[in-house]
């Protein structure tokens, strides 16, 4: 009987490891693979996915997604799987309920969205990184086809980690693209914050986060109010690395995104 209730809990947690390896796996595929040839004779790899049940002259919202870390590679699954975030969509009715579009770029291993080092206190933007490059290339040319029917009004960015620093430096570079922005436990450059005041923001960061110093976070935010803008912030009490496990769980954080309109 001892060794029975000794078994029980390993059973259980690898029927659970097996189910959400199934769920990832099987939802993978309901998103359109791509590559495209970029710099240095790599592949860049994305994924994207129309809203269900689209009306024929219809326009659509559309999250562009930037992966962490733990989502390099060159599978062209990992920038959804990792971190939860394709579950996360799944469970906001991102593609149902909202009827969005999602674009997923991928960094290879060894590269990142933003070429800076995550354990600065602050940094001035970059040359732009090949990833973020051949990523806005291709998000041109989703946008711009017709058969998508993407609302050039309603273009979202979120990302976490690795991906709130892309997420930052994304809506820098582009201000006048992107409709609202989610940053979670990244930063950005504080010095550019008059860029980006008038677009409505809503950053998150744990305040035990070790890996990324919620300070990232805080500065920009009270950048972008001393420059005239309204950026919300959310600083988790208690929450290390992974605030963005309270940003798929807030049900207001999605309703508030998908409200937005530039």
């Amino acid at each position: 009987m001892s060794r029975l209730l000794f078994l029980c809990p390993m059973i259980a947690c690898f029927y659970s490891i097996h189910l959400y390896s199934n769920t990832n796996d099987k939802l993978i595929t309901t998103y359109a693979a791509q590559s495209v040839k970029k710099e240095q004779n790599k592949n860049f790899l994305y994924r994207t996915s129309a809203p269900t049940k689209m009306v024929k002259g219809k326009k659509y919202p559309l999250l562009v997604f930037f992966h962490g870390a733990g989502g390099r590679g060159q599978d062209n699954q990992g920038q959804l799987t990792d971190a939860g975030a394709i579950l996360a969509f799944e469970q906001q009715g991102v593609r149902s309920k909202r009827k969005s579009h999602i674009f997923a770029g991928q960094v290879p291993k060894g590269e990142r969205w933003v070429d800076v080092h995550w354990s600065l206190l602050g940094h001035r933007m970059p040359k732009i990184s090949n990833s973020m490059k051949m990523a806005f290339k291709e998000i041109d040319s989703y946008v711009q086809n017709p058969e998508n029917q993407v609302d050039p009004n309603r273009i979202y960015a979120m990302g976490l980690s690795m991906g709130g620093y892309g997420t930052w430096d994304a809506i820098q570079r582009r201000p006048d693209f992107f409709a609202a922005a989610v940053p979670i436990c990244g930063g950005g450059d504080k010095s550019l914050g008059g860029k980006i005041s008038k677009i409505p923001i809503w950053a998150w960061h744990g305040d035990k986060d070790t890996v990324i110093k919620p300070s990232r976070s805080r500065d920009m935010i009270q950048a972008v109010k001393e420059a005239g803008g309204s950026a919300k912030y959310s600083e988790i009490k208690g929450r290390g690395h992974n605030s963005w496990v309270d940003v798929w769980n807030s049900a207001e954080l999605w309703d508030w995104l998908y409200s937005q309109n530039s």
